[in-house]
């Protein structure tokens, strides 16, 4: 195992279940000479952005996301302005949350995308059932929008990036020997998803068996992995045929300050 030496590059986008405070344990897992970095569940790619890779495939369910990737790896400085333009404030973020993206286009859209994701409460993106987002404004501890800096810095790091939406199973199938693979999957314990974050096809605790047959099919190539998970007896079962360490870290619970806790992770990984 190694640890990346480069510059660490932030994510410019907030995420609920990121993995921004275990990098530099993640960090460590990581292994220079791989061919590609694959990263089947996206979400703000904060490990992908730290490790700056030759080579990578990005993938999510979350086509918006995707779309707002693709949009700031190609037009990062069009995306600057159009955020730019966006007055800070509820009324602006109701408006927004309220449009009909399909009447949008790519660069309103991305723009769209990252003031919500900057102002909404606790990062999370959640959906009701028609598709729509539907996280309230927040007034605080919401950081500002990204400047053009971090925009053009994101992209430069995007630019050796492919980027799909994909379900993970189909990600999993294009991973091939020479590949790293990082998966960060959203929690469900009982099929209940931790962070409340809900879109047309949530990953549920069922899937942690559909995960568990990706792993060994990969594992079976030699592809190295590491997985990050909330402990729980159905990842501890889905998981144990592979090195799994327990981790401390602090957790955001109902996205104020005095609900933070300590919480115990898993870290799973075929590499010895």
């Amino acid at each position: 195992m190694s640890e990346c030496q480069m510059p660490l590059q932030r994510p410019f986008l907030r995420w609920a279940g990121s993995k921004r405070r275990l990098l530099p344990r993640l960090m460590e897992y990581w292994m220079p000479r791989a061919e590609r970095y694959v990263e089947p569940f996206m979400g703000s790619a904060c490990l992908f952005f730290a490790l700056q890779p030759a080579c990578g495939l990005l993938a999510d369910l979350n086509g918006e996301l995707v779309a707002t990737f693709l949009t700031v790896r190609d037009q990062p400085s069009a995306v600057s302005l159009a955020l730019a333009r966006l007055p800070i404030g509820r009324a602006t973020y109701e408006r927004l949350r309220g449009q009909d993206t399909r009447r949008l286009s790519a660069l309103a859209r991305a723009a769209r995308f990252i003031y919500l994701n900057r102002f909404c409460f606790n990062g999370l993106y959640r959906t009701n059932l028609a598709g729509q987002f539907n996280v309230p404004f927040s007034n605080s501890r919401t950081g500002p929008l990204p400047s053009a800096a971090d925009l053009i810095a994101a992209s430069r790091v995007l630019s050796s990036a492919e980027l799909r939406v994909s379900d993970f199973e189909d990600t999993f199938a294009s991973v091939c020997r020479g590949d790293f693979v990082y998966a960060d999957p959203p929690f469900a314990v009982s099929n209940r998803r931790v962070f409340s974050q809900y879109g047309p096809s949530p990953f549920g605790a069922a899937d942690l068996g559909r995960l568990g047959d990706c792993l060994r099919r990969i594992d079976k190539k030699g592809v190295p992995f590491v997985v990050s998970y909330a402990l729980c007896k159905e990842a501890l079962e889905a998981f144990s045929a592979w090195k799994v360490t327990r981790v401390q870290t602090q957790r955001n619970i109902s996205g104020f300050a005095k609900h933070r806790r300590k919480a115990v992770e898993l870290i799973v990984t075929n590499i010895q």
